[in-house]
């Protein structure tokens, strides 16, 4: 019968990260990414202060993500999923035993079950010392907001940020500053303790004692109270690309919470609001505006001022008998977009009726309507038939 020390971690062939991600066997690098950052966003303890349910979630989502996120996790863990899944233990060990090293070698496992399983989850088989496994930093979200022309033309923003991170006071180590730690008792040192799962199965559990640290301090910080971290707050400089759309969220690599033992740190998504502009809207790379004009200009024609983002006016030429809420477009005077070039300007025309009219306004408009009651506008809605 094989060892027991050699921890089979039995519990984590047997676990399905495909279905923690709900994802098939088969599916893309791709796919489990989008999948895994739909599911840590909404899980994310940030977002989720006092959840424990979405906290463990988040948990179980990132374990399931880097192990089959990453190509060659995933080709070994694939391999463990077979050999647990095949049962085909029995005959190696004799006395109801098995050598799962040899069965693994069969399966083209390289040096055996504790190589296989010590690459996917960190070693600690075999009596090797464990060494405390480095790990990538939480991924943060924020927000923030921003005026209409800096968004067109891209702004650098100041962020206060919020995460945890390695305590000040210790700096990370979870013990009182001035104390001495010594190795823990529990798992002399390793940091994992062997729990038998019954038969020849037994597996490596994370040191209850030292959380896997392998070191023990009497005294634990009293900022952090032995856990070796703290919320803290930091203030960073983002830069807000240009053309940036009210909504867009932006990654910002490196960013976010600080990685552990030496892992790198995760990234920071900002959420960009845009503020709304007095005159202008927007559409993609297109600027858009809404000119007043009277029923003279679009019924004889006339040619107008309107203005441009930033530039001088620009002479719009309507011709005679343009309907209302015609648009016209102005090339180049848009929003910068790739490459260099330019959206346009699109200047839509909307009759604007006045609130009161002078005697002399009223005569004309009243001559107006005799000279044109024989054409009356509404005719076509009384006729018969489709």
């Amino acid at each position: 019968m094989s060892d027991p020390n050699e921890g089979l971690r039995a519990d984590w062939a047997t676990k399905d990260f495909y279905a923690e991600l709900g994802v098939g066997k088969s599916a893309s690098a791709d796919e489990i990414k989008k999948a895994y950052r739909k599911l840590a966003r909404a899980n994310h303890p940030d977002s989720n202060p006092g959840d424990t349910a979405k906290h463990d979630r988040f948990k179980a989502v990132a374990e399931a993500y880097d192990v089959i996120g990453d190509p060659d996790k995933r080709k070994k863990y694939d391999q463990a999923r077979e050999l647990f899944a095949s049962g085909g233990y029995g005959a190696r060990g004799g006395a109801g035993g098995f050598n799962v090293d040899d069965l693994l070698r069969d399966r083209g496992a390289g040096g055996g079950f504790g190589d296989l399983f010590g690459d996917l989850f960190g070693g600690g088989f075999g009596g090797r010392r464990a060494q405390p496994r480095a790990a990538r930093g939480h991924d943060l979200e924020t927000s923030t907001t921003i005026g209409f022309t800096d968004a067109l033309e891209g702004v650098t923003v100041s962020l206060r940020i919020a995460a945890d991170g390695a305590c000040s006071t210790c700096s990370g180590t979870g013990g009182k500053p001035g104390t001495q730690p010594h190795v823990c008792g529990t798992c002399d040192g390793t940091g994992y303790v062997v729990a038998s799962m019954g038969g020849a199965f037994s597996m490596n559990e994370t040191c209850p004692a030292c959380g896997g640290r392998q070191l023990v301090y009497d005294d634990p910080c009293p900022t952090c109270h032995g856990s070796g971290t703290s919320r803290t707050a930091r203030t960073i400089q983002a830069k807000i690309p240009a053309g940036v759309s009210d909504g867009q969220r932006i990654r910002l690599r490196g960013k976010g919470g600080a990685g552990e033992n030496g892992g790198p740190a995760g990234d920071l998504y900002v959420t960009v609001k845009v503020r709304d502009h007095r005159v202008f809207g927007r559409k993609g790379d297109n600027l858009t505006v809404e000119v007043p004009v009277s029923f003279p200009e679009l019924a004889l024609g006339a040619e107008i001022k309107v203005p441009t983002l930033g530039g001088a006016p620009v002479t719009l030429k309507i011709p005679a008998g343009t309907p209302d809420g015609r648009t016209f477009r102005v090339r180049g005077k848009g929003a910068a977009g790739k490459g260099g070039s330019r959206g346009d300007l699109l200047a839509t025309v909307a009759v604007q009726v006045p609130g009161s009219l002078s005697d002399d306004a009223r005569q004309a408009l009243d001559a107006y309507a005799a000279a044109t009651a024989s054409h009356p506008l509404r005719a076509n809605l009384f006729q018969d038939g489709a």
